[in-house]
């Protein structure tokens, strides 16, 4: 542990860097997920309640 310790001491910039890093990154990924998790809800939501799209809107084919 000590050898730890002295490590972060010696290179405080990195250190402190990576701290900053993995942080922004936890950050991201929690707000992605919970994004995606109530994107998933609406969806399965429409499509229980029949809100897909509608065979005209199918038969068209993409819009240019």
């Amino acid at each position: 542990m000590d050898a730890l310790l002295k490590a972060i001491a010696n290179h405080w910039f990195w250190s402190l860097l990576m701290a900053a890093v993995v942080v922004w990154y936890s950050t991201v990924t929690i707000y992605v997920a919970i994004k995606g998790m109530v994107d998933i809800k609406g969806m399965l939501g429409r499509l229980k309640n029949g809100g897909g799209e509608s065979s005209a809107d199918a038969d068209q084919g993409p819009k240019a």
